[in-house]
């Protein structure tokens, strides 16, 4: 899985919301995004991502947080197990 490429759709759909004037909100939409169209190869490889400062590094500020906040829904019920 291509994580550059999943990083930039994450920071295409985080520059859309951001345009909300609520930021938690903003956060909380773009983290309902990925939920719902990303299928869970996808979540699971952005979330470990997280982990690489370098990767991190390149993630829009809102799809940081969503990603941070939001790590334990996104998660797939297969990689808790």
């Amino acid at each position: 899985m291509d994580v550059d490429n999943l990083i930039d759709m994450a920071n295409r759909i985080g520059e859309f919301f951001d345009s909300l004037p609520d930021q938690h909100e903003a956060a909380d939409s773009v983290a309902d995004h990925i939920r719902k169209f990303w299928e869970p190869r996808m979540r699971l490889a952005i979330l470990n991502s997280l982990d690489n400062p370098e990767a991190s590094a390149a993630m829009h500020a809102i799809v940081r947080e969503a990603l941070e906040t939001h790590r334990k829904d996104l998660t797939p019920a297969a990689a808790t197990a």
